[in-house]
């Protein structure tokens, strides 16, 4: 089964891809995200890996060994990564499983689709996570990997938001984000200033729990925390009731 693309154009230009992205990706991540010339710098498994000092393997594994071999059921992933994270959880489909994954950039999705194997079972559509047109409880997990730290609070809490909406009672949302570095991690007076200049909504996650951002009715139970790399870095694992 080949990915279905929603339209997406395989080369665009920056302006033919800023119609309808958000001002704050715009404005604080062209340079990552939207640019052509960012996308083939940063679509490079060596420099994700360094970018994240050499745990985004140890990070992708965290996630593929908790959803396990022939992962059943419907699975969501909340924008594009850069890596091999997405080809990687696309072999792990089981015959019963389905993988959608959904970013607002089409330079992004583009980019994802030509990752991917020919026979791969993953469909690619232009949404924004905080409007997914997705039906209510349609999905048995939900993936955001990477995807907070740059967002503004008011995105972030409805993407959070909308994630918990589509995934099923009994689902499980997964979260793979930074994290408060613990005071013994030297790493934190690098990474300090190196967020501000470059992540300006990173450092959000050093001063709250990603718990406090969910809707206030939430129905949801924490299955696991886990931090990483000196808690630099946290996976955390929601149960939807």
């Amino acid at each position: 089964m080949t990915n279905l693309y929603d339209g997406i154009a395989t080369e665009q230009s920056l302006a033919e891809t800023s119609s309808g992205i958000p001002g704050y990706l715009q404005n604080s991540y062209w340079w990552a995200y939207i640019h052509p010339r960012g996308v083939r710098v940063f679509e490079r498994q060596w420099l994700v890996s360094l970018i994240l000092w050499g745990n985004y393997r140890r990070l992708c594994n965290a996630v593929l060994q908790a959803y396990g071999a022939n992962i059943s059921g419907a699975t969501l992933q909340i924008a594009c990564a850069y890596g091999d994270l997405t080809p990687r959880l696309a072999e792990q489909m089981g015959a019963a499983g389905t993988l959608d994954v959904i970013d607002i950039l089409p330079i992004q999705l583009s980019n994802l689709a030509q990752k991917l194997a020919p026979d791969n079972v993953v469909k690619l559509h232009c949404m924004d996570s905080t409007a997914l047109a997705f039906p209510s409880r349609q999905f048995d997990r939900a993936l955001l990997f990477f995807l907070l730290h740059e967002q503004p609070l008011d995105v972030r809490r409805q993407t959070l938001a909308e994630a918990l909406r589509v995934v099923r009672a009994g689902g499980m949302l997964t979260i793979v984000d930074y994290a408060k570095p613990a005071w013994f991690n030297p790493l934190r007076y690098i990474m300090a200033p190196i967020l501000s200049w470059l992540e300006p909504y990173a450092r959000d996650l050093w001063q709250s729990d990603i718990a406090s951002w969910l809707p206030q009715n939430a129905n949801i139970e924490i299955v696991s925390k886990h931090r990483y790399f000196g808690g630099l870095y946290q996976l955390l694992t929601l149960k939807i009731n």
